[in-house]
């Protein structure tokens, strides 16, 4: 007797209920966040003036999702809808123990839910999928002309980069389309009995044959178009390790196999729609056999074969065309093209007389001894004031007219507000998000200029010379700036939130007697309790919510760090990984490098944008991408006050911007709307230029043969500082002033040196400008091979093991005192190339910080080791070669004085004896920093590192016992 089949257990009304407010709970708790989360940032983007940008993102992905979805699941649910509407009148039954019964029970019960369910959520999953594709389709539809065609089809460079990639889009959604429609018709017609697995070859109906072959020659008619569209996808071919680029054996094998596999393919889809009106599916089954044989023997043993036998023993000739191209394509892509590089012979002189030194007021008069990793601890000891101000921990370096009005390179750093180094007494909500919300005062230094000791003027050499302009000063430093308060800045993690009704009293912390209110147009208002709500649950703080200074005209200042800032503005952005300030009309302002980037460039080399950008200081890596085209076309700025986001064209010849441009009207301004003092402070980016570096290490070579054989290469040499051996650690590229053979001026400038390919010596020095008339243009000086000019790590070995330098091992051993050397600058001076390195000590105590030891020179196999540059110079050249280098701070110290200010050390020097101070302890301490000053001096003179440190050591503990007595006293 036959068992009736049993459907799924039915629910009762209060299970029903229970189950559907659960649902709802759950969906509230997960899209709740992202809802509040979507309501700040659109305030957010409300109050920086581009909501526009932000309503395009989010309509461009709902839009997207929706199509998506819709084709999707409309396409799914048709082909439910056709399977179970043509399934058998009468379903065989295969016994009591039927396993299909129970499921022809559910779906029949539950038909319309299913039917309509299922294809919804795999609507709803795809879409979601397909929202992340956002870019590919707006550049698509905003895409433009290159002006450049690919070398084998003749198409312009857009369709393979805007075009293509939308049609490999709708071609991946269309495979997703038909495969699942043709597991959902094979599933729904087997549960219903279509189709029957009983015999020796089992039976299909009519119906599910006839929708199930047409699915089939769909989806193989789409992969004839997929053969169609990877002969294009050639031209970026990895099959040589050698070089990114349709190959000799893709374009005579491979290419000719892709048509032939489309031509089997078409024929293939025609009998597969064949079987619609035969019964007989030998006819389609023996033509996907003859597909994927083909695919075999034509697609992958022909190329092979090719490859070993015919290729591979004549490479150097069969590859040349295909080289030729992807140098020429690489050249393009990366903007290193010859009317951008100016190559000149340098001879790598090893004699120069000290005349011909001391005449040199381009590069030797500039030299900077100031390395902006190793000097952010000065910064702080002697700049910070308090607790919760704070420096970067690598400085940024620009250049500005000194007093005298010549150009002059400076490092600069904002004194801006890090909450996380309050004490623990002071880590209170309160303190954190209404009290000390901001930075206070722009802060530099000469980079070629030194003094004895903070206040000092003298020329011994030890610390920068600082000057400041913050809000005690009304911003009237070195610098002028209008305001120096810094609310926008790289160290600041946390929300301020600022400002208050008019008559309340100010609560912001400002200086040590004063209060301040911000009276910036940055942050958004929350005065009325929705947005306080919104607030208090974005950041999950209930205080937001009932503490009772948040008043009417109160602020929420967030997403403060000009990075953030303005990656969310232009999120088709990849940005330099250092921003830096710049005063600009008397306003402090982060200046940031933004790059357009594609990876499908025709032929242009696929290079890991993180590796080769990368270096021993990098701070913000760049993404782990490959990429093969790249342009600095955009400079964006962000006010450090209200924190104002402005981006400009730098490059208008970008066809990847002027199709951003189409996708976001208004959003870069042109690059007219560039003021001049703000192009004076444009530097060439570091990460774009150690890109270009590491590609110039191949691509200037020009002949195919050559490159094939990797003749004349070079490479990016070690950091000589990091061990010297480790060739992933790249030494840094250099900002400098110098002028270089065939520059007319002195110019700011990126140098880096490069030696031969796995060899130590030099084989180039390689500069790119960033003066406003020449920015971007390239010089290259390419050294001798018949003569070997020590490199970097060769330079830092011989510079060590100098008798004069061993001599102070002492140092080293210290346990009381660390040595650092500097950055190594390499500079043409005089036909050579000459290296200059500071030397920084610092003692082991919590309060000491770097301060300049020594200089090492090297030129010609000669080292200087000495005090000053000067002297160094002196060493290397002989007397008089350093004659011309002023590190004195003299005129900056007197000016300042007859300004009312005090020295640029940032404090004051310590009153001589019978001074005013009446206070025997204050006495004795000024008595002890007196002669910790003259074993200072006494030290620098004698030369001795060891006895110089422990000098230093002695002057950090008499002048905290001086500021002890000090503070007492008062």
């Amino acid at each position: 007797m036959a068992t009736r089949p049993v459907g799924m257990p039915k629910l009762s009304r209060r299970s029903r209920i229970l189950l559907i407010l659960g649902a709802i709970v759950l969906i509230a708790l997960i899209a709740g966040s992202r809802l509040v989360g979507t309501y700040v940032d659109w305030l957010w983007y409300g109050e920086i003036g581009y909501r526009g940008v932000f309503t395009t993102v989010v309509l461009t992905r709902i839009a997207l999702w929706a199509a998506t979805a819709a084709v999707l699941g409309g396409i799914l649910a048709l082909n439910l809808w056709l399977a179970f509407r043509t399934r058998p009148v009468f379903v065989p039954v295969g016994g009591p123990e039927d396993p299909l019964a129970r499921y022809r029970t559910v779906v029949t019960e539950r038909s319309k839910l299913l039917g309509i369910g299922i294809p919804v959520a795999v609507g709803v999953i795809g879409g979601l999928v397909a929202q992340g594709y956002w870019r590919t389709i707006q550049l698509f539809f905003n895409g433009t002309s290159f002006g450049v065609t690919d070398p084998e089809f003749g198409r312009d460079i857009g369709f393979y980069t805007f075009q293509l990639p939308f049609y490999r889009w709708l071609l991946a959604l269309a495979f997703v389309a038909v495969t699942l429609s043709f597991i959902g018709a094979l599933v729904t017609h087997y549960i219903f009995g279509g189709i029957r697995l009983a015999g020796r070859s089992g039976q299909i109906s009519v119906p599910a044959r006839i929708q199930l072959a047409v699915l089939a020659g769909i989806f193989v008619l789409l992969k004839a178009a997929d053969f169609f569209l990877d002969r294009y996808d050639l031209l970026l071919s990895q099959r040589s390790d050698l070089f990114t680029g349709a190959t000799y054996t893709d374009l005579h094998a491979v290419m000719p196999a892709k048509l032939i596999l489309m031509c089997i393919a078409i024929f293939c889809a025609a009998a597969f729609f064949a079987a619609v009106f035969l019964r007989n599916l030998q006819i389609p089954a023996l033509a996907t056999v003859l597909l994927v044989l083909s695919s075999v023997v034509v697609g992958a043993v022909w190329p092979a074969l090719l490859q070993q036998f015919s290729v591979e023993p004549n490479a150097n000739e069969r590859e040349a065309p295909s080289i030729q191209r992807n140098m020429n394509a690489t050249k393009r892509a990366f903007g290193i093209t010859e009317d951008k590089i100016n190559t000149v012979s340098y001879q790598g002189a090893a004699n120069v007389s000290p005349e011909e030194v001391a005449q040199d007021q381009g590069t030797v008069s500039n030299i900077r001894l100031l390395d902006p990793t190793l000097l952010s601890e000065t910064f702080t000891q002697l700049q910070q004031q308090y607790n919760f101000y704070g420096f970067p921990d690598e400085l940024d370096i620009d250049r500005y007219r000194n007093a005298e009005g010549e150009l002059q390179d400076y490092l600069v750093a904002v004194r801006g507000i890090n909450t996380d180094g309050l004490a623990a007494n002071q880590q209170s909500w309160i303190n954190r998000h209404m009290v000390y919300t901001h930075g206070n005062g722009f802060v530099t230094a000469p980079a070629d200029r030194v003094s004895s000791a903070p206040g000092a003027g003298n020329d011994t050499g030890a610390y920068p010379v600082f000057s400041m302009s913050d809000v005690a000063n009304d911003g009237q430093g070195r610098i002028p700036v209008e305001q120096p308060r810094v609310y926008y800045g790289e160290l600041v993690e946390d929300y301020a939130i600022v400002g208050g009704d008019p008559g309340s009293q100010p609560r912001e912390y400002d200086t040590a007697n004063s209060r301040y209110t911000y009276q910036g147009s940055g942050g958004v208002p929350m005065g009325n309790l929705f947005k306080r709500l919104t607030f208090a649950a974005y950041h999950g703080e209930r205080n937001i919510l009932f503490n009772q200074a948040i008043g009417s005209e109160s602020k929420m200042i967030f997403k403060r760090n000009p990075r953030q800032r303005v990656q969310e503005v232009a999120p088709w952005l990849k940005l330099d990984g250092d921003s830096y300030p710049a005063v600009i009309n008397g306003r402090i302002k982060w200046i940031l490098d933004g790059y357009t980037t594609l990876n499908n460039y025709p032929y242009s080399q696929l290079t890991s944008f993180r590796q080769a950008s990368s270096d021993t200081r990098s701070v913000n890596p760049q993404p782990d991408q490959q990429i093969n085209y790249i342009r600095n076309s955009v400079k964006a700025t962000v006010d450090a006050y209200s924190g104002k986001v402005t981006l400009y064209t730098v490059d208008q010849q970008d066809p990847v911007l002027k199709a951003w441009k189409g996708v976001f009207p208004g959003l870069v301004k042109p690059e007219s709307a560039v003021s001049p003092e703000l192009r004076q402070h444009f530097r060439y980016p570091a990460d774009l230029f150690n890109l270009q570096r590491t590609l110039l290490t191949r691509y200037h070579v020009d002949n195919p043969g050559a490159f094939y054989a990797n003749r004349d290469f070079w490479q990016v040499p070690a950091d000589p500082n990091s061990g010297g051996g480790n060739q992933s650690e790249k030494q840094p590229p250099y900002y400098v002033l110098a002028r270089a053979p065939e520059q007319e001026d002195v110019t700011f400038q990126l140098t880096s040196a490069l030696t031969a390919l796995r060899r130590p010596n030099i084989a180039s020095w390689v500069s790119v400008s960033s003066a406003p008339d020449t920015y971007g243009q390239f010089t290259v000086l390419q050294l001798p091979t018949e003569t070997q000019t020590p490199g970097p790590v060769q330079v830092q070995r011989q510079m060590e093991s100098t008798p004069k330098v061993t001599q102070d091992r002492t140092l080293f051993d210290n346990p009381g005192v660390r040595a650092m050397f500097g950055n190594l600058l390499t500079l043409p001076v005089q036909g050579g190339l000459l290296y200059v390195e500071p030397i920084y000590i610092q003692p082991n105590n919590e309060n000491a910080y770097p301060q300049l030891a020594r200089v090492l020179t090297y030129f010609g196999g000669q080292v200087g080791y000495a005090p000053t540059l000067q002297e160094s110079l002196d060493q290397v050249f002989g007397a008089g070669a350093g004659r011309n280098v002023d590190t004195a701070p003299g005129n900056e110290d007197e000016q300042q004085a007859e300004n009312g200010q005090q020295p640029e050390g940032g404090q004051q020097a310590p009153q001589q004896p019978g001074g005013g101070s009446a206070d025997p302890e204050v006495a004795q301490a000024i008595s002890d920093v007196q002669a910790a000053l003259e074993r200072v001096r006494a030290a620098q003179q004698s030369g001795n590192l060891g006895e110089l440190g422990s000098a230093f050591q002695q002057l950090e503990e008499a002048t905290r016992r001086f500021e002890q007595a000090q503070g007492s006293g008062g």
